[in-house]
C-alpha cells in the first residue's frame, strides 16, 4: 500500500495495481479498497487503478471528529498526487465523495458515479433513525448485525443479494469497518446537493443505476443528472446496488465503454 498526507494530515492509503492512464477508485460505506477485488485484474489490465481505502478503515488513518467535507479532500488529495489527469469512480456513499472531489481538484478527465445515495426519497432520506439503531447493534458487540442491518434495512438490498454480497472477498473489512457505519449514515442524511456549486462543472459523468435498485437510488440519480451539465444515465438491467459482485462482466463493460469513449 502506499500513502498520501491530506489536508488535515490524515494518512490516506492506496493499492496501486496495473498500467496504463490513472484510474482512482473510492469504495462505499463499511468497505475498503478490497470491494474492487472481483473486477480489479480486468480494470487493471488497461488502466494503473488507484484503490483508495478511505479515512478510518484499511491501512488509512482517521480524526477525532468527522466531517464529510474532510474525505473530499482526501480523493482530491490522492488525485493530485498522481501528477496527471485521472478518471475517478466512486460507488455509493465513495460517489458523494468522488462528485464533491471533482469541485477541488482540476485533474478528473471522465467521473463514474454508481449510486450515490443523495437523501431525496425512501430510506435515504431517514437516516437518522438507521444509525441510532446501528449504534445500539454496535455497543452490544454485534459487528456483524451492524453491516447486515446496513445493507438489508438501509440499503434495500433482497436477501438473495445479500447472500451473494456476504460471501465476497470484501466482507472481513466491511466487519472490521463497521464503526464508521453510523456516522457515514447521519453524515448522508445531512448532505444536500446544492446544484448551482456544479453548473460549471464541464466533466463527462457517466451515472450508473441498477435497473432493480430501490426508487430512492433512482431519485438520487435523477437528481444528479439534472444538477451536471455533461452527464448521462446508464442503467445495469436487473442489478442492485453492487453489480460489481453479481454482474461483474456487465459493470465492468460499461465502465471500460465510457472511459474509452
Amino acid at each position: 500500500m502506499e500513502t498520501v498526507m491530506s489536508k488535515d494530515g490524515t494518512t490516506i492509503a492506496y493499492e496501486r495495481a496495473g498500467s496504463g492512464s490513472p484510474l482512482v477508485l473510492v469504495h462505499g460505506t463499511s468497505a475498503s479498497h478490497t470491494r474492487w477485488t472481483p473486477i480489479l485484474p480486468v480494470l487493471a489490465a488497461a488502466f494503473t487503478v488507484y484503490a483508495v481505502d478511505r479515512r478510518g478503515r484499511g491501512e488509512s488513518g482517521d480524526a477525532d471528529c468527522y466531517a464529510f467535507e474532510r474525505e473530499f479532500e482526501d480523493i482530491a488529495a490522492v488525485i493530485d498526487s498522481i501528477g496527471e489527469p485521472v478518471d475517478l469512480l466512486g460507488h455509493s456513499y465513495g460517489a458523494i465523495c468522488a462528485l464533491e472531489a471533482a469541485l477541488l481538484t482540476a485533474n478528473i478527465r471522465r467521473l463514474v458515479l454508481y449510486e450515490p445515495p443523495i437523501p431525496v426519497s425512501g430510506r435515504l432520506a431517514e437516516g437518522g433513525e438507521t444509525a441510532e439503531r446501528l449504534e445500539g447493534t454496535l455497543e452490544a458487540g454485534d459487528r456483524e448485525g451492524v453491516v447486515t442491518a446496513f445493507m438489508r434495512e438501509y440499503v434495500g438490498m433482497p436477501e438473495d443479494v445479500f447472500a451473494t454480497f456476504r460471501e465476497t472477498p470484501a466482507w472481513p473489512a466491511r466487519v472490521a469497518a463497521a464503526h464508521t457505519l453510523p456516522r457515514e449514515v447521519r453524515a448522508q442524511q445531512l448532505y444536500r446537493l446544492d446544484s448551482h456549486r456544479f453548473t460549471e462543472m464541464t466533466t463527462p459523468t457517466m451515472l450508473l443505476l441498477g435497473g432493480a435498485s430501490p426508487q430512492s437510488f433512482k431519485d438520487a440519480v435523477e437528481v444528479v443528472n439534472t444538477a451536471l451539465p455533461d452527464s448521462r444515465i446508464v442503467e445495469l438491467a436487473g442489478q442492485h446496488h453492487n453489480a460489481m459482485d453479481t454482474a461483474p462482466e456487465l459493470f465492468v463493460e460499461e465502465v471500460l465503454a465510457f472511459l474509452h469513449d
